[in-house]
């Protein structure tokens, strides 16, 4: 079994039941004590879980919705970020928003990378928090309890006076005719007024959400410069974007 498929096992488990036993593990997943122990450090060092004697407890301070959204396609939100990490270089101003997708990306922000990062996502906020490279801002306003990121005026203000190189937005739903839309009007505002002040704007999004639409609209697909999916470029399903001239990884 990969390690990607025990971690998500694992997490499953801690989001079922709260908690887990080492030796349980163990034995579900046929594995050695040592296995198990380091793959609960890496999800202890991610803040998903927290390590307890023989085993892990749920972090309380992530709400139960945001672990269950951690752990779907765990395997394409890594291989996802994989890919937009090449995006990434040294001396940018980077906006990264919330979403589960992008916290995978930062987590593999090399520790040799120079650069500035503003977000409204206080996992990835927390995540970036030891990054001695990374100059870093959190937006603050009204916090979205289960998605963990601050939307409002506050946050438009603050982003009213910035100029960003690069943004990744998170993405709910991405239509080749309509572009990127959410489930919350908040959310959209803040969305928007990412791509508005960013030169580029990066899309991070799951197949499962292409082809898919929300009710509030944030950007049309013309805003967009880049999609990064799991999918191979050619795969049929990102066609129509090529065909508009957005760039596909």
């Amino acid at each position: 079994m990969l390690k990607e498929e025990r971690h998500q096992l694992i997490l499953e488990e801690v989001t079922r039941h709260n908690k887990v036993r080492s030796a349980e593990l163990c034995r579900m997943l046929k594995v050695s004590e040592d296995t198990v122990r380091r793959d609960l450090k890496e999800l202890a060092d991610q803040g998903i879980v927290r390590k307890v004697h023989g085993g892990a407890v749920a972090n309380s301070l992530i709400p139960q919705e945001y672990r269950e959204h951690t752990i779907d396609h765990i395997g394409q939100k890594r291989a996802i970020a994989e890919k937009a990490l090449s995006l990434v270089q040294d001396g940018q101003v980077i906006i990264i928003d919330g979403g589960t997708t992008n916290f995978e990306l930062v987590r593999l922000f090399p520790e040799s990378l120079q650069a500035t990062v503003f977000t409204n996502s206080i996992p990835i906020a927390g995540e970036l928090c030891s990054h001695h490279g990374i100059e870093l801002f959190l937006f603050g306003g009204k916090v979205l309890k289960n998605a963990r990121v601050a939307v409002g005026m506050d946050v438009l203000h603050f982003l009213s006076e910035l100029y960003a190189d690069i943004c990744f937005i998170g993405t709910r739903s991405l239509h080749a005719g309509l572009g990127i839309s959410t489930t919350r009007r908040e959310e959209a505002q803040v969305k928007r007024k990412l791509a508005e002040v960013s030169a580029q704007v990066v899309a991070l999004v799951t197949s499962d959400k292409i082809g898919t639409l929300q009710p509030f609209r944030v950007v049309e697909l013309e805003q967009v410069h880049t999609i990064v999916t799991e999918l191979p470029p050619g795969d049929p399903m990102l066609k129509p974007f090529l065909d508009r001239g957005v760039e596909v990884l």
